[in-house]
């Protein structure tokens, strides 16, 4: 039996892609002007990016573990073995509350087959592991194969992005009030990446086309065979810097894919609209 692949919409890939690769969507929770969205299922990015832009401060929750209980349950009942690849632990608790839920699932069916991976990795960062592991999975690889392929992806994934505006990051506690202040006046575009899950800064750059070069410098200081590679780009509303950022890199590394999505809406409503993210591997397998 094929294995299940089981992923929450902090991965940021589209309705679609769930369909036609036979995976599991477990949607985040979007707060939005008095109104709770289920992320991917009911709530499109546009409308939230819209909303930031009027001036609308939406939240965000975790996946309801009703719905992990639910998902869980069915496939304990069928039998089927899965793979349940997530959102950073340091960023949501999701994970801990579907590894609380599977516990209380395996008491009933004690042999039930799921493993939750931490991947440590955010946005399109989980979304290009999910990508490959569906892949495997449609092509009937064993479980073992799939897992290490995603824990090794998961440790392997650099994030490296930038934000339009400070003060979505500062409103969710991820930088300082007066950096976003300060960065505001200044035209400073942070570049961010994760590390061990967590969201940290790593440069302050004026000006956004200093910033593209600079992201294609540490991609080169990081990235192994980037010709080899599927790059991922997400953005939050801006698309035709996605599409600036997309030749730099095609010129520079040719990989073999650029892959673009929209930041989905629950990661971005902490980013805030114009985000712009580059995943890819620093070294393959």
């Amino acid at each position: 039996m094929q294995v299940k692949i089981l992923a929450d919409s902090a991965c940021d890939l589209p309705k679609s892609f769930y369909e036609e690769n036979n995976v599991t969507l477990l949607p985040l929770k979007v707060h939005l002007n008095g109104e709770e969205y289920e992320d991917v299922k009911n709530i499109d990015p546009k409308t939230v990016y819209d909303a930031i832009r009027n001036g609308s401060t939406p939240k965000t929750s975790q996946t309801s573990p009703l719905l992990f209980e639910e998902v869980f349950t069915q496939m304990a009942e069928r039998n089927e073995d899965g793979i349940y690849i997530a959102f950073s632990s340091e960023l949501s608790g999701t994970y801990s509350t579907a590894v609380m839920i599977l516990d209380q699932v395996k008491e009933k069916y004690p042999n039930f087959n799921l493993t939750i991976v931490d991947t440590k990795c955010a946005s399109l960062g989980i979304g290009l592991i999910v990508k490959e592991a569906a892949k495997l999975a449609m092509n009937n690889a064993s479980k073992e194969d799939i897992l290490n392929d995603v824990r090794f992806r998961s440790q392997h994934m650099e994030h490296l992005f930038t934000v339009e505006d400070l003060d979505y990051l500062a409103k969710g506690g991820r930088v300082s009030k007066a950096s976003a202040f300060l960065g505001g006046l200044l035209n400073i575009k942070p570049i961010l990446n994760v590390e061990d899950g967590k969201l940290i800064p790593i440069e302050k750059i004026r000006g956004k086309k200093k910033v593209l070069r600079r992201i294609i410098e540490i991609m080169n200081e990081r990235g192994s065979n980037m010709g080899e590679q599927t790059i991922g780009i997400s953005h939050a509303d801006n698309e035709d810097l996605a599409q600036e950022m997309r030749e730099l890199i095609e010129e520079e590394f040719r990989p073999k894919e650029v892959y673009i999505t929209s930041i989905g809406s629950a990661i971005g409503a902490h980013t805030g609209a114009g985000t712009i993210s580059i995943f890819f591997l620093n070294q393959l397998s």
